[in-house]
């Protein structure tokens, strides 16, 4: 079941901006009417179309052009990870917004990996969808709070920690506090002393964490160094 609509706002009066236009996709009716008068009574939106079926809200895109569409995950026909994948192969610069009971950030990741810019929950639609709205029409992203603590808890939980580091992370200690003294110029002795070092030690960390990194020469450290931020271009001796 679809349905094309055509209503204007009573807030959106000449010389005001034009109301955001939305997509409405979802397979139960009273909770896309329910939604529908809410977003209508904010003055700023208008629902331009609805969609009973992920087929359905991909057909009434293309036919109705609207500024932000808004997709549940469980409908049939198409289900809405499938639709928003369609949609953006054929909109990539349109925004999608998830509508989803599902709080679990396995169903997160997959809806912004297919290029979702948000994500809310039905039972916070009440309070939130207008926000969230307003938000990826604005060029934002948005998720549920709570949803977006725990995918970015997740996604720290998953880096490799040698990844997270960069190939800082296969030196020693000693080889980092080595490399950062030398790119800040100062000398082997300089260095010996301020690590209470003997000066053969120290050329023995440079050479080693050089080598490691594929540098050749003081020219390459430097560049190195100011490029990950090490060392800033204006550091002296």
């Amino acid at each position: 079941m679809t349905t094309a609509l055509a209503r204007s706002p009573a807030g959106a009066a000449a010389g005001q901006p034009s109301p955001i236009r939305v997509l409405l996709a979802d397979d139960h009716a009273m909770l896309r009417e329910g939604i529908r008068l809410s977003l209508e009574a904010m003055g700023d939106m208008v629902v331009v179309a609805e969609a009973a079926d992920g087929a359905s809200a991909v057909q009434q895109t293309t036919q109705t052009q609207p500024d932000v569409v808004v997709l549940d995950v469980t409908m049939p026909r198409l289900n809405g990870l499938e639709a928003l994948r369609q949609i953006k192969r054929a909109h990539p610069d349109l925004p999608v917004l998830i509508l989803s009971m599902h709080d679990n950030e396995t169903y997160v990741v997959q809806a912004l990996q297919a290029g979702a810019s948000g994500y809310v929950l039905k039972r916070s639609a009440a309070r939130e969808l207008a926000a969230a709205i307003r938000s990826v029409h604005a060029g934002d992203a948005y998720l549920h709070p709570g949803i977006a603590k725990r995918v970015i808890t997740d996604y720290v939980r998953r880096l490799d920690p040698a990844e997270a580091a960069g190939p800082l992370s296969a030196l020693t200690a000693r080889e980092r506090e080595v490399l950062q003294l030398a790119a800040d110029g100062r000398t082997v002795r300089q260095i010996a002393a301020r690590l209470h070092l003997s000066p053969k030690t120290v050329e023995h960390h440079r050479a080693a964490a050089m080598n490691k990194l594929d540098l050749h020469n003081q020219t390459d450290l430097v560049k190195y160094a100011i490029r990950i931020g090490l060392t800033e271009p204006w550091s002296t001796t």
